[in-house]
């Protein structure tokens, strides 16, 4: 057997693996695709429009997808992946999590940067990126334009950090590869000391040309998130996607930070006014039951404002109006998963069964599965499918019958998941 024979064969049996397991993995989701074609059309509308986002009235926004457990959000998100990357966006997918919450965007950038993928699928993406930049490129020369323009609303450390990486690069100054290690680190989340970074500035012969104004974490990974942006277009990049999955999680905090992850929903799926030519597109996923079980269960639209406001500043009368849109956003503008018509179920059957059949080897007869019923998701049938192919495969006397089982989304409120907020 040659080594193309046999890396296809691994392919092929890895993505059996994860469709019966119910994971999303790459093999897996290029040997099924999405069956969601409206949702396959928006997101290639998003990114078509950022590549138009320089002329005016162009203005990004982000997606908003809803489905149940198992109807396809995450197989989705990586389908999106994959028309991303052929596209030449950078790719990263963000999981709410514990450790990484929504309303927290110092940790969602973290996450960001550490899962970023270039379309040649290689991690790094941020150190590469800045490696290629070319000062003699007029992508380079729209990056220092607007990040020296009082227009960008960046904190002057951006525009310090670039000229000292641009003027660092040729390596005269002793000590250069370190310090410039020390700026890219800066653009992906790490800290700078400001005494190093004026060190740095009177060796490339900027001492005092800049001035700097503390600023929050949390503003300043906001900041991040359209610097990188704009740093990836101009090494080379179509732009950047973030890809967030379980948003759903949000439903679990406390009611204060419910309200911020909204509002940081709504920042992510409006875009930024100011910034309208922000090479960013965000898709978010999280449960179709998320409307019912939490923002009129929990009473949301009325308790959050309220909670928000009750602070008495400026800063959380924003943040609550901010809260309200994302509310909205989730009743009015969730894109729905489709159901799988009996067109759809039959093309995924037959392209698990040829998968199947060339991954082991053998020839599976047809299979029953699971009844053809509205509610049932396309993870159970594919599953049901898949495990009654296995079976048969190890006793082809035996005949399988499977049945499916709903899994019902937790909306109590847990207190672990209150991380820091990242100030």
């Amino acid at each position: 057997m040659t080594a193309t024979m046999t890396g296809d064969l691994v392919a092929r049996r890895r993505a059996v693996e994860a469709l019966r397991s119910g994971v999303p993995s790459w093999d897996a989701v290029a040997a099924l695709g999405s069956g969601q074609p409206v949702a396959e059309d928006r997101f290639t509308a998003l990114l078509e429009q950022v590549r138009e986002a320089g002329r005016p009235g162009a203005q990004p926004s982000g997606l908003l997808l809803g489905g149940g457990f198992g109807a396809g959000k995450s197989h989705l998100l990586t389908h999106l992946s994959h028309l991303a990357m052929s596209a030449e966006f950078v790719v990263s997918t963000v999981v709410i999590s514990k450790e990484t919450p929504l309303h927290d965007p110092v940790k969602t950038f973290r996450a960001a940067i550490a899962g970023a993928l270039d379309p040649g699928r290689a991690r790094g993406v941020l150190s590469d990126s800045a490696g290629d930049l070319d000062p003699d490129t007029p992508r380079y020369a729209e990056l220092s334009r607007w990040v020296n323009s009082p227009a960008s609303g960046l904190d002057e450390r951006f525009a310090a950090t670039l000229l000292c990486h641009e003027r660092l690069r040729g390596g005269e100054v002793p000590g250069s590869d370190e310090t410039i290690d020390a700026l890219v680190r800066f653009w992906g989340g790490e800290p700078l000391r400001m005494p190093d970074l004026r060190r740095t500035l009177k060796s490339v012969g900027a001492a005092g040309l800049y001035s700097f104004s503390p600023i929050s974490p949390r503003d300043l990974a906001r900041q991040r998130f359209r610097f990188v942006a704009r740093l990836l277009r101009a090494s080379g990049h179509a732009g950047w996607v973030i890809l967030f999955d379980e948003v759903e999680l949000i439903g679990r905090y406390s009611t204060l930070q419910r309200g911020r992850s909204y509002a940081e929903l709504a920042r992510w799926l409006d875009g930024d006014a100011a910034d309208p030519g922000v090479p960013l597109v965000a898709v978010l996923a999280m449960t179709d039951d998320f409307e019912a079980a939490v923002l009129t269960g929990k009473d949301d639209h009325t308790q959050i404002p309220v909670r928000l406001r009750a602070k008495q500043s400026p800063e959380w009368d924003e943040m609550a109006a901010l809260a309200e849109a994302g509310m909205r956003h989730i009743e009015h503008d969730m894109l729905l998963l489709e159901t799988p018509d009996d067109e759809e179920l039959n093309r995924a059957y037959g392209t698990l069964k040829r998968l199947h059949a060339d991954a082991f080897g053998w020839s599976p007869p047809d299979v029953a599965g699971l009844e053809r019923l509205g509610a049932t998701r396309m993870r159970q049938y594919v599953r049901a499918w898949i495990n009654e192919w296995d079976l048969i495969r190890l006793d082809p006397e035996f005949r399988p019958e499977s049945v499916a089982a709903d899994v019902t989304s937790d909306y109590s409120e847990d207190e672990t998941l209150d991380s820091g907020s990242g100030d």
